[in-house]
């Protein structure tokens, strides 16, 4: 039976319920691929894929608007995969399950995909419509969005024949978007060594966790708290205090996603451990005081565990936590161009022990401004070049400069205010989108962002609001019928 089968509009949500059945970790997109290539065989629609592996799916104009200009609607395959440390799922198999939560839709535990599977299921329900009357429609989705931009940045010139692009990737009801920031990546692998553990020391597991995560552009300005940031902090001064040994550090995941967990293995002198304890309790209430606004479920907590084999040696922990402390996490500039908006940031993502010899630290860093986003890549750079780490950049992908005489744009506004006696807001995005990439390959496109409201996303808090994903679908379908 189906759960999204009463909600407005169908049959969109049908649609959206039929793309959480299927599997689409990012740079594992085969099954959603397969189902869109379905989708188009099945409703006698032209579709193409690249070398890639991007999709498009091309409908013909309604009759009497055969010489209307194609407008693209574009949107993504893949989604972020994160879970509750508590939750038994395979994102690689298991279908999601959504769950009307009041004025909500969400998952149990996990991410909701509904960045950017809303978007599918829009595009999806309007290559099926009978009763819009529309120009020509190319519909592409992209793969790889979440962790590299893949397919955007390997989408060729030929490939689309539209001179209008509306995206679907935005989370907020009444904003329309007309530039993002540009990002790269900067990791650090730190060589470390360990050694046998000394005798007459006790095991235990240090866990930071119930923080709200979220996606390290829309939520980076937020005050959040940073999962490994806060665990480096105890850990460096308990090392001091208390002498403690690190064998495991594990925190983070997604290169875009705000640390949520960070949990540390650790060894103490049996003499310390009671102290160290109660130095843990002390500091979960300070630390719990401090984010008590953004963050109401955080907690430092500990278990007892095995005294494990080795550690790290103090040479090595001390690189380790001056690197992860030293490194700058957060808001770096504010914009002086568009009000309230963030212009610069990093994000210290996850830090992750390869083998017992190497830890990979992975951070991201956003800016609107080109220069200052390789500024703070070298930032981070130089603190990790401090602790003797090797570091490697990812190619990074252009930002999209705000054009505020966009015509697609004056057709959204216009739309926006008609249907909802409203004015929208008009902004850039901190977070980035595939527009900058697209602008690249072809330079003519003129291009608006919108969606409905998501809060959560990369998160498993993620959901979405009923009534906005009704006004999204309005506002799509008069836009396509104004411009044909």
């Amino acid at each position: 039976m189906r759960k999204l089968e009463n909600l407005s509009p169908q049959p969109l949500w049908n649609y959206f319920e039929d793309i959480c059945q299927v599997p689409r970790p990012s740079k594992k997109e085969e099954k959603i691929r397969a189902f869109l290539l379905e989708f188009a065989a099945k409703n006698g629609l032209e579709a193409l894929t690249d070398e890639i592996g991007n999709v498009l799916i091309r409908k013909p104009a309604t009759p009497g608007k055969e010489n209307v200009p194609t407008v693209i609607l574009q949107s993504h395959m893949d989604m972020v995969c994160e879970k509750n440390s508590d939750k038994v799922f395979n994102f690689d198999t298991d279908a999601i399950v959504p769950i009307i939560d009041g004025d909500w839709v969400k998952a149990d535990g996990t991410t909701l995909g509904s960045d950017d599977g809303i978007g599918i299921a829009a595009q999806m329900a309007v290559l099926t419509a009978t009763d819009i009357a529309h120009g020509p429609i190319e519909c592409l989705v992209t793969v790889d969005e979440e962790t590299g931009l893949s397919g955007a940045f390997a989408l060729q010139p030929g490939f689309l024949t539209g001179k209008v692009l509306i995206n679907l990737d935005s989370e907020d009801d009444g904003e329309l978007f007309i530039g993002c920031a540009g990002g790269i990546d900067t990791l650090g692998t730190l060589v470390v060594e360990k050694e046998k553990t000394p005798g007459k020391s006790f095991g235990m597991k240090i866990m930071v966790k119930g923080l709200m995560g979220g996606h390290s552009g829309d939520d980076i300005h937020k005050g959040r708290g940073n999962a490994v940031k806060i665990l480096t902090r105890f850990l460096w001064k308990a090392v001091r205090q208390f002498g403690v040994r690190i064998a495991e550090f594990d925190g983070g995941n997604l290169r875009n996603a705000i640390a949520r967990e960070a949990w540390a293995t650790v060894i103490v002198p049996n003499v310390q451990k009671e102290q160290l304890v109660a130095e843990i309790n002390m500091f979960s209430a300070d630390v719990e005081f401090e984010y008590e606004r953004t963050e109401p479920n955080l907690v430092v907590d500990q278990s007892s565990v095995a005294v494990p084999s080795k550690v790290l040696t103090q040479a090595s922990q001390e690189r380790l936590l001056n690197l992860l402390y030293g490194c700058p996490h957060g808001v770096l500039e504010m914009s002086t161009r568009m009000k309230d908006m963030v212009e610069t940031s990093t994000n210290l993502a996850s830090v992750k022990f390869v083998d017992d010899a190497q830890v990979l630290i992975t951070t991201s860093q956003r800016s609107e401004i080109e220069s200052r986003k390789y500024f703070a890549s070298e930032m981070v750079r130089s603190v990790f070049e401090l602790a003797g780490a090797e570091v490697k950049n990812s190619d990074g992908y252009p930002g999209w400069t705000p054009n505020p005489g966009s015509p697609i744009l004056k057709v959204a506004v216009d739309s926006y205010e008609r249907l909802f006696n409203d004015k929208p807001i008009v902004r850039s995005i901190h977070a980035g989108l595939e527009c900058g990439l697209f602008l690249q390959k072809y330079p003519g496109l003129d291009m608006v962002s919108i969606g409905p409201t998501i809060r959560g996303a990369h998160s498993p808090d993620e959901r979405i609001n009923i009534q906005t994903v009704e006004r999204f679908w309005s506002h799509l379908v008069d836009m396509l019928e104004t411009l044909s």
